[in-house]
């Protein structure tokens, strides 16, 4: 049988950060979110997680395009998106 292709997916920062509405990209729980993550918090809460990951610092959200905080490529198998920020998360919170 074939082997399947690992998906990447895209995390941004604004996905976990408390100070972000939901209309703004926040896509977790604020009980789950943090103040101001980093995509470093995030990349090493992945790399628990036993992910393969990739930093891009040069990227913008496009609801902020104005900031460029980086984004974090996260290659996965068959998880949903949702969940795998919700444990992500979990983990740049525990990890503070």
């Amino acid at each position: 049988m074939e082997e399947m292709p690992r998906k990447k997916i895209v995390i941004w920062p604004a996905y976990v950060d408390k100070e972000k509405t939901r209309s703004e990209g926040r896509r977790v729980p604020k009980g789950l979110a943090v103040v101001s993550p980093t995509v470093d918090e995030i990349k090493e809460a992945a790399e628990e997680l036993d992910l393969e990951t990739e930093v891009q610092e040069d990227k913008s959200y496009p609801r902020n395009w104005w900031e460029s905080k980086g984004r974090v490529l996260v290659y996965r198998d068959d998880e949903s998106k949702e969940s795998l920020i919700k444990k992500i998360s979990e983990l740049v919170k525990k990890n503070r």
